[in-house]
């Protein structure tokens, strides 16, 4: 008969390989699903403006997307909380695939209601890719959850960098369907959000949010209450997750405010369609190609002091975009890379802190508010994105967006107080 403690060293070499078979799968579906969401970031805004006809209005596409992504985060969460990660996170795939369906409909209807109704389904993609950094945390110890959050943030890489650069590529597919060039991409991205629902579909056993609820003796009943409502709880006992939340929130706010003007502002300077794609490649590449170093320095440094580094990098790419030129140069490049480091870094250091600090039982209704509330502030800085470059120009956008960076420093400098006196 084995002892107790063999046989609690087996429980935990148990889950230690589920958890290892947990990133695996989460790793392949983050690569597959970058791909599908991303390949239509450098067109949204053009095909958006192409349909409406309006400048002003190029970048609610974009914004629909992330009010998409915010709600959804939301909604999948609650069904997460009850069904666990796996029917959650393939719900938001099959959810996004029908929205990159809608956007080449759009294209060729030139109707741009159905195109942001196709953006707001996009969105579950986005949530879904927001899901699975949580997922990987689920299982994982305190001292690494940084490491394992940051490993499937960074095979978004894989895809997210490939994905602008498909635009080319995607706009002959388009020429062959007979569709719209600028629907091209989001054609492809489709078949990518299908590629990732069914390795999640299929992989994602045993699921890792209800393992660990059963290894913690976390009751299954459904809990009492609304899940807006257990995260307000949560955070009141919790400050430092109020702070992981406005830290997380301001950076993603100001990162999209940019991000979605930055083909715009290129184009005004007459350049290339994939000149615009490889600039938003850097971009991604910055957003998650160093995530797990990051991560790793989240582990070792401390996430607060991470969030502050984060708001550091974020003010020099506000300074370069600034005072970047229309058209192509040397300041939009390093700029918008910048801009995705910065946000690797705020994003990483946040989201880890809410893994850390969340209580289980309402683990996902934490994630899920705090999910909403980043995309909800990123769609209300991206609708006011085109508006103040349209009254006044990219680079006075650039410098409104230093006020959300000054407030994830807030964030920052505030978490390290808080987990402080907790300590």
């Amino acid at each position: 008969m084995a002892s107790p403690r063999a046989s609690t060293e087996q429980a935990v070499a148990e889950l230690a390989a589920v958890q290892r078979r947990t990133i695996r799968t989460l790793v392949i579906a983050q690569a597959i699903g970058a791909t599908g969401i991303t390949i239509g970031i450098a067109t949204a805004s053009l095909l958006a403006r192409d349909i409406s006809g309006s400048e002003s209005l190029a970048g609610l596409a974009q914004t629909f997307q992330v009010l998409g992504a915010a709600v959804a985060a939301y909604l999948l969460a609650r069904l997460m909380s009850r069904r666990g990660r796996r029917v959650g996170l393939l719900t938001g795939y099959l959810l996004g695939a029908s929205g990159a369906l809608l956007a080449v409909l759009a294209g060729v209807l030139d109707s741009m209601v159905v195109l942001l109704v196709g953006a707001v389904l996009l969105g579950s993609t986005t949530a879904a890719n927001s899901g699975a950094r949580y997922a990987a945390t689920d299982l994982a110890e305190d001292a690494h959850k940084g490491r394992a959050l940051s490993t499937v943030v960074w095979a978004s890489t894989i895809g997210a960098v490939a994905g602008p650069n498909l635009t080319g590529p995607a706009g002959a597919l388009a020429e062959w369907l007979g569709i719209p060039e600028l629907t091209g991409p989001f054609a492809l991205g489709s078949v990518g959000m299908l590629g990732a629902a069914a390795v999640i579909g299929l992989l994602l056993r045993p699921d890792p949010l209800l393992l660990a609820r059963e290894a913690a003796g976390v009751p299954t009943t459904a809990p009492s209450g609304t899940a807006w409502a257990r995260a307000v709880a949560a955070a009141r006992e919790r400050p430092v997750l109020g702070f992981a939340v406005l830290g997380m929130a301001c950076a993603h706010a100001a990162m999209v405010a940019i991000m979605v003007m930055t083909p715009l502002h290129m184009e005004h300077g007459h350049a290339e369609l994939r000149v615009i794609g490889l600039v938003i490649s850097l971009h991604v590449l910055g957003m998650f190609g160093f995530s797990p170093l990051v991560g790793l320095l989240a582990d070792r440094t401390g996430r607060p002091a991470v969030l502050v580094e984060g708001a550091v990098l974020l003010l020099v790419s506000l300074v370069l975009c600034a005072r970047a030129p229309e058209g192509t140069s040397w300041q939009i490049f390093a700029g918008l890379f910048l801009l995705g480091l910065g946000w690797s870094f705020a994003t990483v250091a946040a989201s880890t802190l809410i893994a850390q600090h969340a209580p289980l039982e309402a683990r996902t209704d934490v994630q899920g508010a705090a999910d909403l509330v980043m995309g909800l502030t990123a769609a209300g800085a991206g609708g006011l994105a085109g508006v103040v470059v349209g009254a006044w120009g990219y680079p006075e956008l650039a410098v409104c967006s230093i006020g959300l960076v000054a407030l994830v420093a807030v964030a920052g400098f505030g978490a390290r107080a808080t987990t402080r006196l907790a300590g």
